[in-house]
């Protein structure tokens, strides 16, 4: 009764985004199970999912060791699928870049039963003549890196040029002809050998190649045996043979039929009722791996410190003491919420225009921190900020000299000047700009020998900053004479 109260619970908080969650990892779920329902690999596949719901089974009735056992050993899986599923994942990917090229049209069906007419006629004339021959016909999969060799040609399927190009005394006669749709698009190619012979008996040099390219693509490849004068095809990881070019041409009718599928507008009941099964284990697989992992269950609090970003801060008011660096913000929401968040993007700005109004103290509120998705604010603290800040006024103050020390004995000081006299600054509108001076950096006149103009550093006071923001300069001359 606890486990049906617990799926109703689960299925109940199901949203719109937990559905589009589910449907993306059943369709890549699905795609695989596609991928591999044809290849050798998919066994070990189907040993990896059971230990994967094992280890499911073994969360839910938290089962620590078990747990703990499996999290080993999935944390090196990744490295074991690689070197198992090395041609599978390849030719995986390879599909997928492929899809790109869907928008190009393919010949019509009529004409790919005509090639395949050729291709047997042609096949069935090599074999009465003994000429031994392999022509690949090229599916969905790219055959570039299973190819070494050969030469592009990009010619139109026929007779002549097959029977030219397997010609004994051609240079390319021992190679492979690669046909793509109606085009023989390379000759004189190298296909890799099988691993598998064994189980195929004794077999010669063209017919493990014809079966080793086809082992790790879709093609399908027509051997001509050059010993026995005899017809064989091989498709997948089966070789078979083939009684003549009437049934080789049925064949390949099928073959072009299958890749290159005539467009037809089907209902969606009939798109359904195709592989139902893999569909099924699919959405099953997905809604248990979203209940184990994606399912939001406890709600979670945590806080963190965001840094306070001051923005639209009124022409001609300043800071008169360091504002806050940054509030802590406690957000609350599901873990897995958490776990997708970027920490660094959180930021909590505030509007300072209505400094103008002279109003120095700002709520801190929700809409000034961007929220991470499925995640809510619960507090920020402080509450209330409040900013020391006046506005600025433009006035001339004067520079006068700090001087420490007395110059050497056998010299008196006559004059020193400042250029400029004065400097522009901004002033706190509250302070009144009489009776203010500016004050260089201190002149050690002992270090003075003779009259010389220094370049000295001027220092700022309280409530009067200088318009650029950099400490001013001026250009003192000190003048100075013999006792």
């Amino acid at each position: 009764m606890e486990i049906i109260n617990t799926a109703a619970s689960v299925i109940k908080n199901i949203r719109i985004q937990d559905i589009l969650d589910m449907a993306i990892i059943a369709g890549m779920i699905f795609a695989l199970l596609m991928w591999f329902k044809t290849r050798a690999s998919r066994f070990v596949l189907i040993g990896i999912l059971l230990l994967g719901g094992v280890y499911l089974a073994a969360r839910f009735f938290q089962l620590y060791l078990t747990v703990i056992v499996l999290q080993g050993f999935f944390a090196i899986l990744l490295f074991v699928l690689v070197v198992i599923f090395q041609e599978d994942l390849r030719g995986f990917f390879e599909r997928i870049a492929m899809l790109g090229q869907l928008g190009k049209p393919a010949p019509p069906l009529s004409r790919l039963e005509k090639t395949a007419n050729i291709i047997a006629e042609t096949a069935g004339n090599l074999a009465k003549r003994r000429v031994g021959a392999l022509m690949v016909i090229q599916g969905n999969d790219p055959l570039d890196r299973h190819l070494t060799g050969g030469v592009p040609l990009n010619g139109a399927v026929s007779e002549p040029l097959l029977e030219s190009l397997f010609d004994p005394h051609s240079p390319g006669h021992d190679g492979a002809v690669v046909i793509k749709d109606d085009r023989v698009t390379m000759f004189g190619c190298h296909l890799p050998l099988s691993v598998h012979t064994a189980r195929n008996g004794n077999m010669g040099l063209r017919h493990t190649a014809a079966l080793g390219l086809t082992e790790r693509s879709d093609a399908l490849c027509v051997v001509v045996s050059e010993e026995r004068g005899s017809l064989s095809v091989s498709e997948g990881e089966a070789l078979l043979a083939v009684s003549g070019p009437s049934t080789l041409h049925e064949i390949l009718e099928k073959y072009y039929a299958k890749h290159r599928p005539a467009p037809q507008k089907r209902p969606v009941w009939a798109w359904l009722s195709e592989n139902t099964k893999e569909k099924l284990i699919a959405v099953g697989l997905a809604f248990v791996l979203w209940a184990a992992f994606g399912y939001q269950r406890d709600t979670v609090r945590r806080d963190f410190f965001v840094p306070l970003e001051y923005k639209n801060m009124p022409a001609g008011w300043q800071f008169n003491e360091p504002p806050v660096k940054e509030a802590k913000v406690t957000l609350q929401g599901p873990d897995q919420a958490f776990r997708l968040m970027n920490e660094d993007s959180l930021k909590l700005s505030l509007d300072l225009s209505a400094l103008a109004q002279k109003k120095l103290e700002f709520p801190l509120n929700r809409d000034m921190v961007n929220t991470p998705p499925g995640l809510s604010i619960a507090e920020i603290s402080p509450a209330k900020i409040r900013v020391s800040a006046s506005r600025q006024v433009a006035a001339q103050l004067p520079v006068s000299v700090g001087v420490v020390n007395r110059l050497p004995d056998d010299l008196v000081l006559q004059k020193i000047t400042v250029k400029p006299a004065t400097l522009k600054v901004m002033l706190d509108s509250r302070m009144k700009p009489g009776g203010i001076r500016l004050e260089t950096e201190p002149l050690d006149l002992r270090n003075i020998t003779s009259s010389e103009t220094l370049f000295l550093k001027v220092n700022s006071l309280p409530g009067v900053s200088f318009p650029d923001g950099k400490p001013a300069m001026v250009r003192v001359s000190v003048r100075v004479g013999k006792r």
